[in-house]
């Protein structure tokens, strides 16, 4: 069932979706650790430390603040669409206002001592960082005494709320590291409420599971789409319920469609670089274009998938090799020095690059989990304070939203991926011809000649869309460049019923993503729609459906949605 028809609780109302716009999905070249939050506490300790003079005003004009809410003359209100302080008891009790006020002068003031520092920018921005997850921490809503919708239900329900809320605290402590649950887990099961397209696994590697996906026309386009999803998320995030599922949409547009699952490696595969999934990328493609009968394919390629694709698309085209004939980019960055506007930015350093690829070399893999806990600090409201509330102080179940659930889904990265992710960073060989060579094959984008179709998404925090318009211009002229009015994964996750969609498209344009904006077409509705005309165009000829999977020398293994997703 899809689970935009379960009722949520009023506590809840629109938190999942504000959540899923901040899923992880991270872009690997962040080497995110625990240790560089602390180093940017330390900054703002020296400063404060360091230039007392500056930390006393922002004090005595936080106490004169202070006075002006007692007097009642104080205009202070939160922000516009803030759902923490939407309970009616913050305008209509005198004490609840006073209170919210005295916390939001607090955060200015706060704020305000990194603005008036002498602290360089980067390390402002980091000081900001730590003083915002302080601020966001201390909000009178997270406690059980100052927040009025939690106090109504506790005497509503004679204390029972607050049993419930106990229960999941200790719950969450037990099996979720600390954390606030986001997600009802048992609400899904990957095979039967999520992933339930029809299809087969037609071949099998030690990286790799690759599908095909049933037919549903009598007539298909010649040239599949093979798509490549990151290797820190379970593949089936395009294939959620199936009024979501791209992987449908597709099939229903008479695209043969198969898709990359990628194995959950423990330390035993800390070797794994990227060469070494560029080669396992490699013997799914040719099994595609086995089963299909066609010389060449399409491929998809999204956030960390897509560096994978372009860069065993890259291999390709040193040697001449005729594989590929069209290139699909989602959310992906090819030029790490365009991910500064990131949530990340200011802690996407060389020093922190080589320390948290040391990090992973040690461990032999990097955890998705651990980063999910990470990145939820970077993003507190959303992603950690609302299911506080929610699940301990209004003793709620978390709710029950498939996209959340696939969030939760995380899996590892071999430490030689990791490193050679990171490297990017430092050698950026998408932009710098013959700074990497995979497999004996070296990197040179300029050999490439490629139709390509480009798709970012306008408030994305993971790979910011300006760098992926910078992924566009490296694709070359014949590229088209979509901007989706949503964020990381809710711009794939799209569908043509999507009521809010929006999205502006065009061609690169020389001067960046700021002439990008001013020439492209302004269109309402889902970019899917154009996608579909655009793989029509691309996709060769209509032939027979196939009335079985696989072929002779691939027969199917499995069906869908395979073994690996379930590691």
């Amino acid at each position: 069932m899809s689970t935009e028809n379960r009722e949520q609780t009023p506590s809840m109302e629109g938190i999942p979706e504000e959540a899923s716009r901040n899923t992880l999905a991270l872009n690997p070249l962040v080497g995110i650790r625990g240790q560089d939050l602390v180093d940017s506490a330390g900054v703002l300790f020296k400063a404060i430390v360091n230039e007392p003079k500056v930390a006393a005003e922002q004090w005595l004009s936080f106490l004169g603040e202070l006075g002006s809410i007692v007097a009642g003359k104080s205009e202070r209100a939160p922000e516009s669409g803030d759902r923490r302080f939407s309970d009616a008891t913050w305008k209509e009790s005198a004490l609840h206002g006073g209170m919210l006020k005295a916390y939001l002068a607090w955060g200015d003031a706060v704020s305000g001592f990194v603005d008036k520092t002498s602290l360089s920018d980067i390390d402002k921005t980091r000081a900001h960082l730590v003083t915002e997850i302080l601020i966001d921490a201390v909000a009178p809503t997270n406690a059980m005494l100052t927040n009025p919708a939690a106090m109504r239900k506790f005497v509503d329900t004679g204390g029972r709320s607050l049993w419930h809320g106990l229960k999941n605290y200790f719950d969450d402590l037990a099996k979720n590291g600390g954390m606030p649950s986001m997600v009802d887990q048992s609400a899904f099961k990957v095979g039967e409420s999520l992933a339930t397209t029809p299809g087969g696994v037609v071949f099998r590697n030690e990286l790799l599971e690759l599908i095909q996906y049933s037919p549903t026309t009598p007539n298909v386009r010649k040239r599949p789409l093979v798509i490549t999803p990151p290797q820190i998320n379970k593949y089936y995030a395009l294939d959620l319920s199936p009024d979501k599922s791209m992987v449908r949409f597709l099939l229903d547009s008479g695209i043969q469609v198969f898709c990359v699952s990628w194995r959950n490696p423990t330390t035993a595969h800390r070797e794994w670089g990227l060469d070494t999934y560029v080669a396992a990328l490699d013997e799914a493609v040719d099994v595609a274009r086995d089963v299909t009968g066609s010389d060449d394919i399409s491929m998809m390629g999204s956030c960390s998938g897509g560096i994978t694709s372009t860069a065993y698309f890259a291999t390709l085209g040193s040697t001449g090799q005729q594989k590929i004939r069209n290139m699909v980019l989602a959310v992906c960055l090819l030029d790490p020095n365009t991910a500064d506007e990131s949530a990340f930015g200011c802690l996407m350093t060389p020093e922190t690059m080589r320390a948290a690829k040391e990090a992973s070399r040690l461990r032999g893999m990097v955890d998705g989990h651990e980063l999910a806990r990470m990145f939820a600090w970077m993003r507190p409201n959303d992603l950690i304070w609302n299911y506080w509330v929610n699940n301990y102080l209004l003793g709620n179940q978390p709710p029950a939203f498939d996209i959340l659930y696939w969030n939760a889904d995380t899996t590892r990265l071999p430490a030689g991926l990791h490193g050679d992710y990171l490297d990017l960073y430092f050698t950026n060989p998408f932009v710098n011809a013959g700074k990497l060579t995979l497999n004996s094959k070296t990197i040179d984008m300029s050999r490439t000649r490629v139709d390509s179709y480009v798709i970012a998404g306008m408030t994305d925090h993971i790979t910011p869309w300006k760098g992926v318009h910078k992924t566009a211009q490296i694709m070359g002229e014949h590229t088209t460049f979509v901007l989706s009015n949503s964020g990381h994964l809710q711009s794939l996750i799209n569908p043509p019923t999507n009521p809010k969609a929006s999205f502006m498209i065009g061609t690169v344009h020389p001067s960046g993503p700021d002439g990008f904006v001013a020439a492209a077409e302004k269109r309402k509705g889902s970019w899917w729609l154009d996608w579909r005309d655009w793989l029509h165009a691309r996709s060769g000829e209509e032939v027979a459906a196939p009335a079985s999977l696989g072929s002779a020398r691939h027969p199917t293994l499995g069906a869908a949605p395979g073994t690996y997703v379930f590691d």
